[in-house]
């Protein structure tokens, strides 16, 4: 097989965006990377779930199998007149690729390929496989991608080893984060149903809105805990609080709120189910109506305790970048909380300072340098 032709990272980014793959479209993306990783090697397999696209491509059969996560779906992008570029436009100027999912994670992507692309031309082989594990769904309920195609991947007796999730991990300089953990995430939604009535004869309603209340002050007057070596303290939320009530003089039927809990690993998440529970049904006990709640857990706490992978990641960061980077569980889920009941997994990637915003940008200069950090980061991982 002849030496395949070196992938240039900021072009194959800026393609990439080009394809306007908002969740859970694949508009395309999908096939552009298909077409690249099998022109370096790659034997791909699409793994359709529902209306979601993935793609699973695996260079080599022999252990271990370094495998890159990742997602090409992205956000909406609001008001394109807001826009300084064409949001989809993939505009490379002053230094600067413009667009959706430039940074989060169409970059990223972009950079690993070009490093694989590079190092098999120098005449590089892999001591073992690498693969792609990629999603069209990591924007969205996240039920149809990486969760389904662990799955799938799994029957057919594939084995990753490591993982590497290219999330844009680095507040604001390159190299100064990788993420090795991440808190759970609860979502809850309670609902306290009365009987609605005229505001001056109370007696004859029953008002739901004090009840939710109670179950409310219950739930964000409670301290979770005080963190711990590796997560910051757990912290609940309340993000919404409807009645529907536009009258003055009208006790409303029904009150709604929702929250979120992020929580570190000092809770299973059941245990938080079932304080929630509890208050629900000590304030239910003193209320003539009814209150529901829907809980849902969409992710579990984990961290991948530093080892000989995360100081490979970290010396290759260090010797592109000079950095030292901190070996972080701060921000929000991904799907690396999937991947760690499979195999060991962290995340590193670009700049996140301008993901999910107007005007999402990556500067050329970093995608250049990941790419080069990858290239290390892979000639290292096999060499050991």
């Amino acid at each position: 097989m002849s030496k395949p032709n070196v992938i240039n990272p900021v072009q194959f980014a800026a393609d990439l965006i080009r394809c306007p793959s908002v969740t859970p479209k694949n508009a395309g993306a999908l096939d552009l990377l298909q077409d690249a990783l099998e022109e370096l090697g790659f034997n791909c397999t699409r793994y359709p779930f529902e209306e979601v696209d993935n793609l699973y491509a695996r260079l080599g059969t022999k252990a271990p199998n370094f495998c890159y996560a990742g997602h090409t779906d992205v956000v909406p992008v609001g008001d394109a007149s807001d826009w300084e570029h064409e949001p989809f436009g993939g505009l490379i100027r002053d230094g600067i690729l413009w667009g959706r999912g430039a940074a989060d994670m169409k970059g990223g992507i972009a950079s690993f390929v070009a490093a694989v692309s590079a190092n098999l031309a120098d005449g590089w082989t892999p001591n073992g496989s690498i693969s792609f594990l990629i999603t069209g769904d990591e924007e969205g309920p996240a039920v149809n991608g990486t969760v389904k195609v662990l799955d799938a991947i799994a029957a057919r007796g594939e084995k990753i080893d490591h993982c590497l999730v290219g999330e844009p991990t680095n507040p604001n300089t390159l190299g100064a984060m990788i993420k090795i953990g991440r808190r759970g995430s609860l979502n809850g939604v309670i609902t306290a149903t009365g009987t609605q009535g005229h505001v001056a004869y109370p007696d004859l309603a029953g008002n739901p809105v004090p009840a939710l209340l109670k179950v409310l002050t219950a739930l964000t007057t409670k301290k979770l805990d005080d963190g711990n070596e590796n997560f910051q303290p757990s912290n609940l939320e309340v993000t919404s609080i409807d009645v529907n009530n536009p009258a003055h003089n009208v006790i409303p039927a029904a009150a709604t709120a929702k929250f979120n809990i992020r929580f570190n690993t000092e809770h299973d998440g059941q245990d938080l189910l079932r304080w929630i529970n509890r208050e629900i049904a000590g304030v239910e006990k003193e209320f003539e109506g009814k209150i529901e709640a829907d809980l849902r857990l969409p992710g579990l706490p984990f961290l991948t305790t530093p080892c000989r992978f995360t100081d490979t990641l970290s010396e290759a960061v260090k010797s592109v970048t000079g950095r030292k980077p901190e070996l972080s569980t701060s921000g929000g889920t991904s799907d690396a909380r999937f991947i760690t009941n499979f195999a060991p997994v962290v995340e590193f990637g670009l700049i996140g300072a301008t993901i999910h915003k107007v005007n999402e940008h990556a500067r050329v200069e970093d995608i250049e340098n990941l790419t080069e950090i990858y290239k290390r980061l892979l000639i290292a991982y096999f060499a050991s």
